[in-house]
């Protein structure tokens, strides 16, 4: 196993060097000037060419590349240039909301999909499973800031039972001192109750809203991985013995349909880490992907190189666990 994760990491260095390499030219692609940008248009020539000197801009782009790169290995990822903050503390700070909010939502989605794919899929060709699956189709085809406004309108402004937006609110946050940046760990820390309930009051509906999409997806992937493990001849086996019904779809049935799924929860997971831009702007949610979204917006090359690479090295290391985790599932396999 350890040779293993070791072959595998050693294979994650090539796609890392892929990805620093296009986001780097792909940054440096979009038309704008970042030194004009921080100084105005009214900005003298020489100021601006003073700034890209300071800044490294008038250095040849493989150069820049380089440095970049060599920046990295060393965990520096730069300082913003809009705020002058480092990027490793905005990282370390917006990282827990993003974090925090993509459990939320795949809780959402694993535990209303699975169940439904698997009752879909019971329940072959009847109401049901026509249900789950128009049910599953609309998930998917709804546009996400059109469900997050509508249910800030229904819960919140409607009928005043949820929050509309941010992590706390404003009285709470006076009194509440977060440890690490994970508002639902911080406060089960500090025994804080009323915290928690504020919390997860704040997180209700961003996490129903970005759970959507994974939620229709996981319904009809565990659908269809169960009728194809319900087809098999072990399970007419196990009915023929004589074992109840609710045994072999959950015993036999489940367990060996759950590769494909986890791969999707793993994928969906791994896409989640990387900030969701519309639900984190319809419910002012301080997250990596509106942050990312705001320094492409400003020309920040330090917040988007140094957020992207964060957040692509975060997506293939949740993939090496989602393998890892197959040996567990299935005992069959084994790595060498």
């Amino acid at each position: 196993m350890g040779r293993y994760i070791a072959k595998r990491l050693l294979n994650l260095l090539p796609v890392i060097l892929g990805i620093t390499l296009l986001v780097f030219a792909f940054l440096h692609l979009i038309p704008g000037d970042p030194a004009l940008t921080m100084l105005g248009d009214r900005a003298t020539p020489q100021q601006v060419e003073a700034l890209r000197e300071r800044m490294g801009l008038n250095q040849p782009l493989p150069l820049q590349y380089f440095k970049f790169l060599w920046d990295l290995i060393r965990l520096d990822f730069g300082t913003s240039i809009i705020t002058g903050v480092p990027i490793a503390e905005e990282i370390r700070i917006r990282w827990p909301a993003t974090f925090e909010l993509s459990v939320a939502a795949m809780l959402v989605a694993s535990i209303l999909g699975i169940p439904a794919g698997v009752l879909a899929a019971v329940r072959k060709n009847s109401f049901v499973d026509n249900l789950t699956m128009s049910g599953s189709l609309l998930g998917v085809s709804l546009p996400v800031y059109w469900l997050g406004l509508l249910l800030i309108y229904l819960f919140a402004v409607n009928l005043n039972w949820l929050p509309p937006s941010g992590r706390l609110s404003i009285d709470a946050g006076f009194s509440f001192k977060p440890i690490t940046g994970f508002y639902v760990l911080d406060a089960l820390l500090r025994f804080d109750f009323k915290a928690l309930q504020d919390v997860l009051k704040h997180l209700i509906l961003p996490a129903l809203t970005l759970g959507t999409i994974p939620l229709a997806i996981l319904a009809r992937i565990t659908r269809s991985a169960m009728l194809e493990v319900l087809s098999q001849d072990y399970i007419r086996t196990a009915r023929a013995k004589g074992l109840l019904e609710r045994w072999v779809i959950f015993k036999h049935a489940l367990k060996n349909a759950l590769l494909p799924v986890v791969t999707i929860i793993g994928l969906q997971f791994g896409t989640l880490l990387g900030g969701a831009i519309l639900t984190e702007t319809i419910f002012s949610w301080p997250g990596i992907g509106s942050w990312i979204y705001e320094g492409i917006l400003n020309r920040d090359y330090p917040v988007v190189q140094g957020g992207v690479v964060f957040v692509a090295v975060a997506f293939v290391l949740i993939n090496l666990i989602v393998d890892l985790s197959y040996a567990l599932l299935d005992p069959r396999i084994q790595y060498q």
